[in-house]
């Protein structure tokens, strides 16, 4: 089982990191934008998690004979999530090395963008750069980045892991086919 994890956490992890160097390739340092950017960024999620009902489907079939509890299922779900994540946290930080970005410098021109989009003033504009900046402090700090990062992808993998788990631990959803 522990095996399988890795190769289909490394499958899911080479999915989304990979996404990070083609939306640069695409768009630019600055990424797509808003709303667009995070539904690309959630589909891929989707996507690459799918391969944890696959992997899930699989040792039910092939290594257990067609029949798999909740909890093992779940916890399998969790193992590829964790791995997966992990691949997206370095992904992410070999992308902010490799290509000199600076999350301050975009945090903060997101803040002045999404500002003036809203119709803010002056002040009101100053305020969300001031907040912005702030936060822009903490994740410069990579005790702080890290796990931030991981969050943003690992309930993904958590929700995808319950539903995939209760799926099929049914023995009759999905059954194997067998050779006749």
């Amino acid at each position: 089982m522990l095996n399988r994890i890795l190769i289909y956490g490394l499958i899911a992890g080479a999915i989304v990191g990979a996404n990070f160097f083609v939306m640069f390739a695409i768009f630019g340092k600055d990424g797509p934008a808003g709303a667009g950017g995070m539904a690309i960024g959630f589909a891929v999620m989707l996507i690459a998690f799918s391969v944890i009902f696959l992997a899930l489907k699989r040792q039910r079939d092939e290594a257990q004979g067609g029949v798999i509890k909740f909890l093992p299922a779940f916890l399998m779900g969790l193992g590829i999530s964790a791995v997966a994540s992990v691949i997206y946290v370095f992904a992410w930080e070999g992308l902010l090395i490799t290509q000199g970005l600076s999350p301050a410098d975009y945090i903060r021109n997101y803040a002045v963008k999404e500002a003036r989009a809203e119709g803010l003033g002056p002040d009101a504009i100053a305020a969300k750069v001031q907040a912005a900046e702030a936060f822009a402090m903490q994740y410069a700090n990579p005790l702080y980045r890290l796990p931030i990062t991981f969050t943003e992808i690992f309930p993904v993998g958590f929700i995808v892991s319950l539903i995939s788990a209760g799926l099929l631990r049914n023995a009759r959803f999905m059954p194997a086919k067998r050779a006749g």
